[in-house]
């Protein structure tokens, strides 16, 4: 990939040195723009981002979906939701490459000249990929109403549920920022990068019940916050299962993900940028 994929006029990347929180919304904003401005210089990148999830959709409703055990509820819903979902968890990824790649092609030295908060150019990124994971599940949901999906929540459950999606995919940005600046290399992220996404979405509700899994495990499964965000998003689209509390433990652990990895994604930014 080549620096121009990422070049944008001078004028967009000059900032002038806005205090507080003003200034960081609006370089954010810029630095979001720029990395946006991409997309359409690389048509191939967003139809792989949009084509994974839709593959997962039809492999767990028409391949694996005859093997997953659902207790209650429709379990073309319960599997649906879990995907959509899930995809939130991989589009996490896009910002680690996206950071790591940044770093390679002397990005991040640029950036760190410019008169902005260091938190802006991690801020920027996220809020870009967040705006193609909107895209990305909205696409998804159409698909998935193709093919059987029938959700009956209300206009407040949806709201609650979309406001989890966001909040989700914004907490797991911060962690795939962390990862894509703290390793130190492009194919270091591809690999080791990727590896912690399976045990947080495989050994959850995503594809079926706690009660299925081995018993040392499902204390685990229950009450991990990628499967409690999922079941209150299956909960309040498709009616199950209840989801109680559920939401706002879920809240709660997200929170302390953005507050334990956003200062450790800036702490490794300006790690590197020393470097």
């Amino acid at each position: 990939m080549s620096s121009k994929a990422f070049s944008v006029p001078k004028a967009e990347l000059i900032t002038i040195d806005r205090p507080g929180l003003r200034g960081v919304v609006f370089d954010s904003l810029i630095l979001a723009k720029r990395s946006l401005m991409r997309v359409p210089r690389q048509p191939e990148w967003l139809f792989g981002a949009t084509v994974q999830p839709i593959m997962f959709l039809l492999l767990f409703r028409y391949i694996f979906g005859g093997a997953l055990i659902i207790a209650g509820g429709s379990q073309v819903n319960y599997i649906i939701v879990g995907v959509i979902v899930q995809g939130v968890v991989f589009g996490s990824f896009s910002t680690s490459i996206g950071l790591a790649t940044d770093v390679k092609e002397g990005l991040v030295d640029r950036f760190r000249s410019l008169p902005m908060s260091r938190i802006s150019v991690l801020l920027g990124r996220i809020l870009a990929d967040m705006a193609l994971n909107i895209f990305v599940t909205t696409f998804t949901f159409a698909i998935a109403l193709l093919i059987g999906f029938r959700p009956n929540g209300n206009i407040g459950e949806w709201l609650l549920s979309i406001g989890m999606i966001l909040l989700l995919s914004f907490a797991l940005a911060w962690i795939g920022a962390f990862i894509g600046l703290a390793l130190k290399s492009i194919e270091a992220v591809n690999t080791i990068g990727f590896v912690w996404v399976f045990p947080v979405t495989f050994a959850s509700t995503t594809f079926t019940e706690a009660a299925t899994m081995p018993g040392w495990l499902q204390p685990w499964v229950k009450h991990q916050p990628f499967s409690l965000a999922v079941n209150s998003v299956r909960g309040w689209l498709t009616g199950y299962p209840n989801v109680g509390n559920d939401g706002w433990i879920a809240a709660a652990w997200l929170v302390l993900v953005c507050l334990i990895f956003a200062p450790l994604a800036v702490w490794a930014y300006e790690k590197r940028a020393a470097h």
